[in-house]
């Protein structure tokens, strides 16, 4: 009984994870996107684009990477991707939100979901490589259909997308090539500057 206790309040704690808000609004520009539906989302792209993969992967390890990649977010916040600042201290504050969280879980499943989260930032395997592809190229196609809506406000330029994005290749060639066709049709539209 001890165990499920444990386990229902994980589940209660995660549900704050659909109050964190990101910069990128939602395709239909109505409002911006929360944590939750980003996971949700890149989960469905995996189950939809994991044949794009470079390598073959295990696609129940993907979804479960995707699922668990932001929830340190419920104690860290979504860092801004191109926040320069923010990104220097991330990883330590997200360590501490990823021990907090998953420690709420009986050992075993709390190591796991840990396993996770370090196999996502570390970016070494294949899993993690595809995982961290669709994770940048999500918020890619946010923007083009949103016409640069966060990258206008915040003066972001397609040199700077290109640099932050090019890893997308490592999890998948094809999709990279997808995300270079839509930055050089924003710069073209004129809702990327250069």
């Amino acid at each position: 009984m001890e165990n499920l206790e444990q386990q229902i309040k994980f589940l209660i704690e995660i549900d704050k994870l659909k109050t964190i808000e990101r910069k990128t609004k939602i395709i239909s520009d109505s409002r911006r996107e929360n944590d939750a539906e980003h996971s949700w989302h890149l989960a469905m792209m995996a189950i939809v684009l994991h044949k794009h993969a470079n390598q073959e992967i295990d696609l129940f390890r993907v979804i479960k990477m995707l699922l668990v990649h932001d929830l340190v977010e419920i104690d860290a916040g979504d860092t801004f991707a191109y926040d320069t600042n923010g990104q220097g201290d991330k990883y330590e504050r997200e360590l501490l939100a990823a021990e907090r969280i998953f420690g709420m879980l009986p050992e075993e499943q709390g190591a796991e979901l840990m396993e996770l989260w370090e196999e996502f930032e570390n970016k070494e395997t294949k899993e993690a490589q595809f995982a961290a592809s669709l994770d940048r190229l999500q918020p890619l196609i946010h923007n083009y259909l949103n016409e640069g809506d966060t990258w206008q406000k915040f003066n972001i330029t397609s040199e700077k997308v290109l640099a932050r994005n090019k890893e997308i290749a490592n999890g998948s060639d094809a999709l990279w090539e997808y995300a270079q066709q839509i930055i050089h049709q924003s710069v073209e539209q004129g809702i990327l500057s250069k």
